[in-house]
C-alpha cells in the first residue's frame, strides 16, 4: 500500500477511495509546550531560621539546566558554619514546636499541603526545567504525591498516642535529611512531612543537581508562617552532607541515596550513636512469566524504566523473562522503545528527558560502553538525533546478559535495562536475589497465588505486582541489605522519627 501525503498535511493510502481505513502509521504528535515560565531569580541564599541568608562561605554554585546543558542560575554553598547556624535554629525551635497543640501542628501541614496545590503547576516546571524530568510525570505523579504526603501526615499529628499500642511517643528533635536528585520534591516531602508531623524540625540538604524546588518549598514554608527554624535548606555538595551528617546537635539522620555515600553515612552515625534511616541504591529484578499479560508487562517495564528519569534503582534495571516468550518479549520491547518520544522535557508529549547531570551522563555511557565489551548485546533507538546541547541518551537495552556482566551487577544511574531469561520459577527466584541490593521488585503472572509465592520469597523491601513502581504515602518504602533499612511511608515512617 502506498503512502502519500495530502494537501492537508493528512496521511493518505490508495486504500482510501475503498472507505474508512485504520490508520497505517502512527501520526506525529503537534507539539504542546508548558506556557507558564516561573521567575527565577540570578542567584538563591540559604533558608535558615525562616529567611534567605547569604552563605558565610561567600561561596555559590551554577545549577545547570540538564535538557540544553545553560547555567539557570546560582545558589548558595553552604560551608560548615552555615550547617551549625541551621542546626542551631533548627534546635532553638524545637522545643516550641514540639510542644505545640497537635491539632495546630496539623493545620500548618495542612496549609503546606493547600500550598502546594495551588503552585503545583509553577513547581512541576521549575522541576521539569532543574532536574529534566518531563512535565507529564512532573505534574501528574510527582506533584500530587508530594501534597498527598503532607495530607496525609497532618492527619496523622494528633493520633500518635494510638499510633504506638499506648505508649507514649516523643519528638527525637533536630533532624538531618540528606536527598538525591531524582524526585527532589517527592523525595523532600517523603522526608519532612513524618518528621514535622512528630513535632520535630529539619534541617534539609538538597542535591547540589536539583535544589531548586526544595528553595521553592522554602518560600511555601514563609508563606504559610510556619514557624521559623522549624525548616531550614543547606544547599551543597556532599561535603555540605557530611557536615550535617556529623553535627552533635543531630539528632536523626535520614538519607536517600546512593550505597557508597550511605555507608559513610553510616559509619559517621555510627560513631556518634545517631539513628539513621538509609535508603540507598538497588538493582531491582522484573520477572515476567509465560502465562502473564505480556502487553501490560511490557508497557510497565518501559513506564518504570525509560521514563521520568528512568526511577533510578526502583522500579527496574534488570528483567527476568520466561525462556518460552523471550522472543517475543524483546521483539515488544523494541517496538514500544521506538514509539518513545525523546525531546524537550517541558513538552507535555515527552516520555523521556535528559538526565539530571553530566556526570550522571558520563557513568550511565560507561555503563554502555562495559556491556557491550562484556559481550552483551545493545538494542537502541538510533532516531530521530538526540540534541546536541544537554545530557541526553538515547533508551536503549542489553540481551545475551550473563549473571557475571557489571550491567547485571552494579547499579545503572540510568534507563539501562538488562534482560535475561529463566525457565522455572525457583531458577527465577534465585537469578533475582542473586544480588547484594534489595530495595525493590515486580512480578508479573495472571496466576494469583504464583505471584504470592514469588513474591515472599523475593529479597526486596517492596514487591510490586503487575504494576510498575506504585508509591502511596500510606504505604512503606524502603529496601533491605545493601539497599538501606527502615521505612518511609505509612505508620512505620512515623516511627522512625520518634522515641516511644
Amino acid at each position: 500500500m502506498t503512502i502519500s501525503q495530502d494537501p492537508r498535511g493528512r496521511k493518505k493510502s490508495a486504500m482510501d477511495d475503498a472507505g474508512p481505513q485504520p490508520p497505517a502509521e502512527t501520526w506525529d504528535y503537534a507539539p504542546a509546550l508548558e506556557t507558564i515560565r516561573p521567575e527565577i531569580a540570578d542567584r538563591y541564599g540559604l533558608f535558615i531560621n525562616g529567611r534567605f541568608a547569604s552563605p558565610k562561605s561567600r561561596r555559590h554554585f551554577p545549577t545547570i539546566n540538564p535538557a540544553t546543558g545553560e547555567v539557570i542560575c546560582r545558589i548558595a554553598e553552604a560551608g560548615e558554619k552555615d550547617v551549625d547556624a541551621a542546626v542551631e535554629a533548627a534546635r532553638a525551635a524545637q522545643g516550641a514546636w514540639g510542644r505545640l497543640k497537635p491539632q495546630e501542628r496539623a493545620g500548618h501541614l495542612f496549609r503546606l499541603a493547600r500550598r502546594i496545590e495551588e503552585r503545583a503547576r509553577e513547581l512541576a516546571v521549575v522541576e521539569t526545567t532543574d532536574a529534566g524530568k518531563p512535565i507529564r510525570e512532573s505534574l501528574a505523579v510527582d506533584l500530587p504525591l508530594v501534597a498527598r504526603h503532607f495530607f496525609y501526615y497532618a492527619g496523622w499529628c494528633d493520633k500518635l498516642e494510638y499510633a504506638f499500642a499506648g505508649r507514649e511517643a516523643k519528638p527525637i528533635g533536630v533532624c538531618g535529611q540528606i536527598i538525591p536528585c531524582h524526585w527532589p520534591l517527592l523525595m523532600a516531602a517523603w522526608k519532612l512531612a513524618p518528621a514535622l508531623a512528630c513535632g520535630n524540625t529539619c534541617v534539609l540538604k538538597p542535591s547540589e543537581d536539583s535544589s531548586l524546588t526544595a528553595l521553592r518549598l522554602a518560600e511555601i514554608c514563609r508563606e504559610i508562617d510556619l514557624p521559623e527554624g522549624v525548616v531550614n535548606i543547606v544547599t551543597g555538595p556532599a561535603q555540605t552532607g557530611e557536615w550535617l551528617a556529623r553535627h552533635p546537635a543531630v539528632g536523626k539522620i535520614a538519607f536517600t541515596g546512593s550505597t557508597a555515600a550511605g555507608k559513610l553515612i553510616a559509619r559517621a552515625c555510627a560513631e556518634s550513636g545517631t539513628p539513621m534511616t538509609l535508603s540507598l541504591s538497588g538493582k531491582s529484578p522484573q520477572i515476567v512469566f509465560e502465562d502473564a499479560s505480556i502487553d501490560q508487562a511490557v508497557e510497565g517495564i518501559i513506564r518504570g524504566t525509560y521514563c521520568g528519569q528512568g526511577q533510578i534503582g526502583f522500579a527496574g534495571s534488570r528483567l527476568f523473562v520466561q525462556e518460552s516468550i523471550l522472543e517475543e518479549m524483546i521483539a515488544k520491547l523494541e517496538d514500544r522503545l521506538r514509539t518513545l518520544r525523546v525531546g524537550n522535557p517541558l513538552d507535555r508529549n515527552t516520555d523521556v528527558g535528559p538526565l539530571s547531570s553530566k556526570r550522571q551522563l558520563s557513568e550511565v555511557q560507561r555503563f554502555i560502553e562495559l556491556g557491550a565489551a562484556e559481550g552483551a548485546e545493545l538494542h537502541e533507538v538510533e532516531e530521530p538525533p538526540l540534541p546536541r546541547k544537554g545530557f541526553w541518551l538515547q533508551p536503549c537495552f542489553f540481551t545475551n546478559v550473563q549473571p557475571s556482566h557489571a550491567i547485571a551487577r552494579e547499579e545503572i544511574p540510568g534507563p539501562v535495562l538488562a534482560v535475561m531469561s529463566f525457565r522455572t520459577p525457583a531458577e527465577a527466584v534465585a537469578r533475582a536475589n542473586n544480588t547484594p541490593y534489595g530495595l525493590a521488585a515486580g512480578v508479573w503472572t495472571d496466576k494469583g497465588a504464583k505471584m504470592f509465592e514469588i513474591a515472599r520469597r523475593l529479597k526486596a523491601g517492596v514487591v510490586w505486582c503487575n504494576a510498575p513502581g506504585l508509591l502511596d504515602p500510606a504505604s512503606p518504602f524502603g529496601g533491605c541489605r545493601e539497599s538501606g533499612f527502615a521505612r518511609e511511608g505509612g505508620l512505620q515512617g512515623l516511627r522512625e522519627y520518634v522515641n516511644v
